[in-house]
Protein backbone atom coordinates (compact mmCIF):
# COMPACT_ATOMS: atom_id res chain seq x y z
CA UNK A 1 0.00 0.00 0.00
CA UNK A 2 1.23 3.60 -1.15
CA UNK A 3 2.01 6.14 1.76
CA UNK A 4 0.18 9.58 1.65
CA UNK A 5 2.19 12.33 0.41
CA UNK A 6 1.82 13.83 3.99
CA UNK A 7 3.42 10.05 5.89
CA UNK A 8 6.06 9.79 3.40
CA UNK A 9 7.54 13.20 4.33
CA UNK A 10 7.23 12.81 7.51
CA UNK A 11 9.05 9.22 7.20
CA UNK A 12 12.04 10.97 4.86
CA UNK A 13 12.43 13.36 6.97
CA UNK A 14 12.70 10.97 10.70
CA UNK A 15 15.24 8.77 8.26
CA UNK A 16 17.39 12.01 7.03
CA UNK A 17 17.56 13.07 10.38
CA UNK A 18 18.64 9.78 11.49
CA UNK A 19 21.38 9.80 9.14
CA UNK A 20 22.28 12.85 10.10
CA UNK A 21 23.19 11.98 13.50
CA UNK A 22 24.42 8.74 12.78
CA UNK A 23 26.94 10.16 10.44
CA UNK A 24 27.41 13.35 12.98
CA UNK A 25 28.14 10.83 15.75
CA UNK A 26 30.45 8.12 13.89
CA UNK A 27 32.13 10.75 11.86
CA UNK A 28 33.52 12.63 14.86
CA UNK A 29 34.83 9.57 16.39
CA UNK A 30 36.09 8.66 12.74
CA UNK A 31 37.97 11.66 12.73
CA UNK A 32 39.22 12.23 16.35
CA UNK A 33 41.16 8.48 15.14
CA UNK A 34 42.43 10.00 12.03
CA UNK A 35 43.99 12.88 13.41
CA UNK A 36 45.69 10.22 15.76
CA UNK A 37 46.94 8.00 12.65
CA UNK A 38 48.32 11.23 11.13
CA UNK A 39 50.43 12.30 14.52
CA UNK A 40 51.45 9.06 15.24
CA UNK A 41 55.09 8.00 13.77
CA UNK A 42 54.89 3.98 14.04
CA UNK A 43 53.73 2.09 10.79
CA UNK A 44 52.57 -0.58 12.87
CA UNK A 45 50.28 1.94 15.28
CA UNK A 46 48.94 3.68 11.59
CA UNK A 47 48.19 0.28 10.41
CA UNK A 48 45.63 -1.04 13.36
CA UNK A 49 44.13 2.50 13.31
CA UNK A 50 43.53 2.58 9.74
CA UNK A 51 41.74 -0.99 10.20
CA UNK A 52 39.97 0.70 13.23
CA UNK A 53 38.64 3.38 11.31
CA UNK A 54 37.63 0.71 8.41
CA UNK A 55 35.38 -0.89 11.47
CA UNK A 56 34.18 2.88 12.31
CA UNK A 57 32.65 2.96 8.84
CA UNK A 58 31.24 -0.63 9.23
CA UNK A 59 29.16 0.80 11.85
CA UNK A 60 28.10 3.38 10.39
CA UNK A 61 26.78 1.65 7.32
CA UNK A 62 24.95 -0.64 9.78
CA UNK A 63 23.32 2.09 11.60
CA UNK A 64 22.27 3.52 8.24
CA UNK A 65 20.56 -0.12 7.23
CA UNK A 66 18.99 -0.10 10.40
CA UNK A 67 17.04 3.51 10.08
CA UNK A 68 15.96 1.81 6.58
CA UNK A 69 14.42 -1.51 7.67
CA UNK A 70 12.94 0.50 10.69
CA UNK A 71 10.84 3.18 8.94
CA UNK A 72 9.36 0.68 5.99
CA UNK A 73 10.09 -2.56 4.77
CA UNK A 74 11.87 -2.69 0.94
CA UNK A 75 11.45 -5.36 -0.91
CA UNK A 76 14.87 -6.72 -1.70
CA UNK A 77 15.42 -9.01 -4.47
CA UNK A 78 19.15 -9.80 -4.29
CA UNK A 79 21.15 -13.13 -6.11
CA UNK A 80 24.61 -14.05 -6.69
CA UNK A 81 26.26 -13.56 -3.31
CA UNK A 82 27.32 -16.77 -2.46
CA UNK A 83 30.52 -16.85 -3.96
CA UNK A 84 31.98 -13.86 -2.03
CA UNK A 85 34.84 -13.92 0.57
CA UNK A 86 35.35 -11.02 3.03
CA UNK A 87 39.35 -11.76 2.75
CA UNK A 88 39.39 -11.58 -0.61
CA UNK A 89 40.07 -8.49 -2.70
CA UNK A 90 37.74 -7.38 -5.63
CA UNK A 91 36.89 -4.74 -8.06
CA UNK A 92 33.42 -4.32 -8.24
CA UNK A 93 31.73 -2.70 -11.43
CA UNK A 94 28.06 -1.35 -11.22
CA UNK A 95 25.60 0.63 -13.41
CA UNK A 96 24.96 3.90 -11.86
CA UNK A 97 21.03 4.78 -11.08
CA UNK A 98 20.91 6.33 -8.45
CA UNK A 99 22.10 8.28 -5.22
CA UNK A 100 20.71 5.53 -3.79
CA UNK A 101 22.51 3.15 -5.62
CA UNK A 102 25.67 3.84 -3.29
CA UNK A 103 23.30 2.87 -0.06
CA UNK A 104 22.60 -0.34 -1.81
CA UNK A 105 25.92 -1.65 -2.15
CA UNK A 106 26.91 -1.10 1.29
CA UNK A 107 24.03 -2.79 2.89
CA UNK A 108 24.05 -5.88 0.67
CA UNK A 109 27.89 -6.31 0.53
CA UNK A 110 28.76 -5.21 4.16
CA UNK A 111 30.89 -8.52 5.97
CA UNK A 112 30.37 -10.10 2.40
CA UNK A 113 33.30 -8.35 0.95
CA UNK A 114 35.90 -5.77 2.45
CA UNK A 115 34.85 -2.25 2.91
CA UNK A 116 33.94 0.06 -0.56
CA UNK A 117 36.16 2.00 -1.39
CA UNK A 118 34.82 4.66 -3.88
CA UNK A 119 37.09 7.00 -6.97
CA UNK A 120 35.62 10.55 -5.52
CA UNK A 121 35.74 13.91 -7.57
CA UNK A 122 38.55 15.75 -5.53
CA UNK A 123 35.63 18.10 -4.46
CA UNK A 124 33.80 16.15 -2.56
CA UNK A 125 36.72 16.56 0.10
CA UNK A 126 34.53 19.78 0.89
CA UNK A 127 31.47 17.84 1.91
CA UNK A 128 31.10 18.77 5.41
CA UNK A 129 31.81 15.78 7.94
CA UNK A 130 31.70 13.18 5.18
CA UNK A 131 34.76 14.80 2.99
CA UNK A 132 37.42 14.02 5.59
CA UNK A 133 35.87 10.71 6.59
CA UNK A 134 36.01 9.67 2.93
CA UNK A 135 39.57 11.10 3.25
CA UNK A 136 40.79 9.47 6.73
CA UNK A 137 39.30 6.19 4.85
CA UNK A 138 41.86 6.59 2.64
CA UNK A 139 38.91 6.54 -0.04
CA UNK A 140 40.95 8.18 -3.19
CA UNK A 141 39.96 11.95 -4.44
CA UNK A 142 40.74 12.21 -8.26
CA UNK A 143 41.21 16.08 -10.03
CA UNK A 144 39.65 15.60 -13.56
CA UNK A 145 41.20 17.97 -16.26
CA UNK A 146 38.80 18.95 -19.01
CA UNK A 147 40.09 18.25 -22.68
CA UNK A 148 40.34 22.84 -22.94
CA UNK A 149 42.08 22.76 -20.16
CA UNK A 150 44.93 19.93 -20.98
CA UNK A 151 45.68 21.56 -24.45
CA UNK A 152 46.71 24.84 -22.74
CA UNK A 153 48.41 22.89 -19.79
CA UNK A 154 49.89 19.67 -21.66
CA UNK A 155 52.26 19.29 -18.75
CA UNK A 156 49.16 18.46 -16.78
CA UNK A 157 48.62 15.22 -18.80
CA UNK A 158 47.91 11.56 -17.06
CA UNK A 159 48.54 13.11 -13.77
CA UNK A 160 44.68 11.69 -12.50
CA UNK A 161 46.27 8.13 -13.79
CA UNK A 162 49.27 8.64 -11.87
CA UNK A 163 47.15 9.19 -9.09
CA UNK A 164 44.63 6.74 -9.30
CA UNK A 165 48.07 3.89 -9.48
CA UNK A 166 49.59 5.67 -6.15
CA UNK A 167 46.21 5.14 -4.50
CA UNK A 168 45.68 1.58 -6.11
CA UNK A 169 49.55 0.89 -4.53
CA UNK A 170 48.17 1.47 -1.15
CA UNK A 171 45.54 -0.38 -1.55
CA UNK A 172 47.37 -3.56 -1.41
CA UNK A 173 48.14 -3.23 2.53
CA UNK A 174 45.04 -5.15 3.47
CA UNK A 175 41.76 -6.90 1.66
CA UNK A 176 40.28 -4.05 -0.56
CA UNK A 177 36.99 -3.56 -2.76
CA UNK A 178 37.66 -1.16 -5.60
CA UNK A 179 34.18 0.12 -6.60
CA UNK A 180 33.58 1.80 -10.60
CA UNK A 181 30.63 2.96 -11.70
CA UNK A 182 31.82 2.25 -15.46
CA UNK A 183 29.09 4.77 -16.46
CA UNK A 184 30.68 7.50 -14.22
CA UNK A 185 27.27 9.64 -14.15
CA UNK A 186 23.91 8.27 -13.07
CA UNK A 187 21.78 7.51 -15.59
CA UNK A 188 18.77 9.70 -16.92
CA UNK A 189 17.24 9.57 -20.20
CA UNK A 190 18.58 13.14 -21.42
CA UNK A 191 22.32 12.26 -20.84
CA UNK A 192 21.14 8.63 -22.47
CA UNK A 193 19.88 10.54 -25.57
CA UNK A 194 22.83 13.28 -25.45
CA UNK A 195 25.25 10.16 -25.75
CA UNK A 196 23.33 8.50 -28.28
CA UNK A 197 23.84 5.11 -26.20
CA UNK A 198 23.58 2.34 -27.93
CA UNK A 199 21.97 0.27 -25.00
CA UNK A 200 18.48 0.92 -23.69
CA UNK A 201 18.61 1.05 -20.20
CA UNK A 202 22.62 2.56 -19.84
CA UNK A 203 24.91 4.95 -20.83
CA UNK A 204 27.91 4.41 -22.10
CA UNK A 205 30.75 2.82 -20.29
CA UNK A 206 34.14 3.85 -19.92
CA UNK A 207 37.53 1.48 -19.44
CA UNK A 208 40.15 3.86 -18.54
CA UNK A 209 39.10 3.70 -14.57
CA UNK A 210 39.08 -0.55 -14.70
CA UNK A 211 41.89 -0.73 -17.11
CA UNK A 212 44.23 1.38 -14.67
CA UNK A 213 42.86 -0.97 -11.94
CA UNK A 214 43.98 -3.86 -13.39
CA UNK A 215 47.26 -2.58 -14.72
CA UNK A 216 47.96 -1.52 -10.56
CA UNK A 217 46.56 -4.26 -8.61
CA UNK A 218 45.32 -6.87 -11.50
CA UNK A 219 47.88 -9.47 -9.59
CA UNK A 220 46.32 -8.70 -6.22
CA UNK A 221 42.92 -9.02 -7.10
CA UNK A 222 40.56 -12.20 -6.58
CA UNK A 223 37.84 -11.34 -8.89
CA UNK A 224 35.74 -8.98 -10.50
CA UNK A 225 32.19 -8.26 -9.01
CA UNK A 226 29.60 -7.32 -11.49
CA UNK A 227 26.69 -5.31 -10.10
CA UNK A 228 23.35 -4.65 -11.97
CA UNK A 229 20.85 -2.77 -10.24
CA UNK A 230 17.21 -1.95 -11.31
CA UNK A 231 15.02 -0.16 -9.22
CA UNK A 232 11.92 -1.83 -11.26
CA UNK A 233 8.89 0.67 -9.78
CA UNK A 234 10.42 3.54 -10.04
CA UNK A 235 11.84 5.83 -13.60
CA UNK A 236 15.09 6.88 -13.39
CA UNK A 237 16.51 8.96 -11.63
CA UNK A 238 15.87 7.77 -8.51
CA UNK A 239 16.65 10.33 -6.26
CA UNK A 240 18.11 9.57 -2.53
CA UNK A 241 14.96 11.15 -1.14
CA UNK A 242 12.67 8.33 -2.57
CA UNK A 243 14.67 6.16 -0.74
CA UNK A 244 14.11 7.84 2.56
CA UNK A 245 10.80 8.90 2.32
CA UNK A 246 9.66 4.94 1.53
CA UNK A 247 9.32 5.30 -2.25
CA UNK A 248 11.20 2.85 -3.41
CA UNK A 249 9.22 -0.66 -2.56
CA UNK A 250 11.75 -2.87 -4.90
CA UNK A 251 15.27 -3.04 -5.29
CA UNK A 252 16.72 -5.66 -7.72
CA UNK A 253 20.60 -6.57 -7.59
CA UNK A 254 21.72 -9.19 -9.48
CA UNK A 255 25.58 -10.17 -8.91
CA UNK A 256 28.12 -12.03 -11.15
CA UNK A 257 31.69 -13.32 -10.15
CA UNK A 258 33.99 -12.68 -12.92
CA UNK A 259 37.89 -13.54 -13.66
CA UNK A 260 40.13 -11.17 -13.89
CA UNK A 261 41.44 -10.49 -17.56
CA UNK A 262 44.77 -12.53 -18.77
CA UNK A 263 47.85 -10.02 -19.13
CA UNK A 264 47.33 -6.67 -17.53
CA UNK A 265 49.15 -5.96 -14.71
CA UNK A 266 51.72 -3.40 -15.67
CA UNK A 267 50.38 -2.49 -18.93
CA UNK A 268 49.61 1.64 -19.78
CA UNK A 269 46.16 2.10 -21.38
CA UNK A 270 47.32 5.57 -22.43
CA UNK A 271 50.24 3.76 -24.71
CA UNK A 272 49.11 0.40 -25.27
CA UNK A 273 46.78 0.42 -28.09
CA UNK A 274 45.87 -3.16 -28.14
CA UNK A 275 45.49 -3.39 -24.25
CA UNK A 276 43.34 -0.05 -24.50
CA UNK A 277 41.27 -2.02 -27.69
CA UNK A 278 41.22 -5.25 -25.35
CA UNK A 279 39.74 -3.43 -22.21
CA UNK A 280 37.10 -1.84 -24.03
CA UNK A 281 36.10 -4.88 -25.99
CA UNK A 282 35.67 -6.22 -22.24
CA UNK A 283 33.40 -3.61 -21.08
CA UNK A 284 31.64 -3.36 -23.83
CA UNK A 285 30.65 -7.13 -23.87
CA UNK A 286 29.99 -6.63 -19.81
CA UNK A 287 27.47 -3.82 -20.93
CA UNK A 288 26.06 -5.71 -23.50
CA UNK A 289 24.86 -8.28 -21.06
CA UNK A 290 23.55 -5.87 -18.55
CA UNK A 291 21.76 -4.04 -20.26
CA UNK A 292 19.51 -7.62 -21.74
CA UNK A 293 19.56 -8.13 -18.49
CA UNK A 294 18.09 -4.92 -17.01
CA UNK A 295 15.70 -5.68 -20.02
CA UNK A 296 14.42 -9.00 -18.75
CA UNK A 297 14.37 -7.54 -15.28
CA UNK A 298 12.52 -4.33 -16.01
CA UNK A 299 9.50 -6.88 -18.41
CA UNK A 300 8.12 -7.85 -14.51
CA UNK A 301 8.28 -5.20 -13.10
CA UNK A 302 8.55 -6.70 -9.74
CA UNK A 303 10.43 -8.03 -7.09
CA UNK A 304 10.63 -12.02 -6.40
CA UNK A 305 11.51 -13.15 -3.28
CA UNK A 306 14.73 -12.86 -2.38
CA UNK A 307 16.04 -11.10 1.22
CA UNK A 308 18.61 -8.82 1.67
Amino acid sequence: MEMKPLTSALVGGATLLLFGLNTLWWGSILLLFAFIKIIVPHRGIKHRISRLLILIGMVWIEGNSFFVRMTRRIQWDVQGLEQLRPADSYLVVSNHRSWADIFVLQHIFKHRIPFLKFFLKQELIWVPILGMAWWALDFPFLKRYSRAFLEKHPEMRGKDMETTRKHCEKFKTQPVSVMNFLEGTRFTYEKHEKQKSPYRHLLLPKAGGVALVFSSMGDYLSKVVDVTLVYPENEPPVHFWDLLAARVPCIIVRVQVLPIPDAVVGVDYEEDQAFRERMRQWVNQLWQTKDRQIENLMADKKCAEHGD
